[in-house]
């Protein structure tokens, strides 16, 4: 069985069929394995730009299915593929190219659903610790009825944004309506996680 990651993909690292060099590491959801599986080429999902995209279709170098298969937990698919052209977006042959012989600079991408659950735990220290001058705390010490209130609100700005067609206030608005939101949840004892299962059970 495969099992998805919380954000419905699974890895995919592809392998040159021919010499066994590692090529790329991409990632794929249903759809794009349905199609790796019913076609010729490798189709992956692209986390940048939330869209599947076939492998090649503005460079020309594709990758041509020669097998999958699936490793002993079911997290990670190995393609093994035929490169027309070089695999790495820069021209190289792999996008493994890159010597690392000590340890450089990391950087931490500070994007997508991960904030969720670092937003949350720091809720729920609010909660806990009740800091004074806190608006996380002020908002606990209000109440479940207060809480929801400011969801409802913030969900009317984000309407509103979106009818007038304003994109930064939008997405501000927004995120102050998931930012109560979480409030709310952690108000009632309900985390991200339980709401992630509902999410899930309407994937089927």
């Amino acid at each position: 069985m495969i099992q998805l990651d919380d954000k419905g993909l699974v890895s995919a690292i592809v392998q040159d069929d021919a010499t066994g060099r590692v090529l790329m590491l991409g990632y794929m959801n249903p759809e794009a394995l349905e199609r790796t599986l019913g076609g010729d080429n490798v189709w992956f999902y692209s986390r940048s730009r939330s869209e599947l995209w076939l492998k090649g279709e503005t460079s020309g170098n594709f990758l041509k299915v020669k097998s999958l298969h699936l490793d002993c937990d079911g997290d990670a698919i190995l393609v093994k593929a035929d490169p027309i052209g070089p695999t790495c977006h820069t021209g190289e042959e792999s996008c493994f190219f890159i010597p690392l012989m000590e340890m450089r600079e990391i950087k931490t991408r500070d994007r997508g659903p991960g904030i969720t659950d670092e937003l949350f735990a720091l809720i729920q220290s609010r909660k806990d610790e009740m800091p004074e001058g806190s608006y996380t705390t002020a908002l606990f010490e209000q109440g479940a009825p207060r809480i929801a209130q400011k969801v409802i609100e913030e969900a009317g700005e984000a309407a509103i944004a979106g009818v007038i067609g304003d994109r930064d206030a939008l997405a501000s608005e927004v995120a102050d309506m998931i930012y109560h939101t979480l409030v709310l949840l952690a108000a009632e004892g309900v985390t991200p996680e339980d709401v992630w299962a509902k999410l899930r059970e309407r994937r089927k």
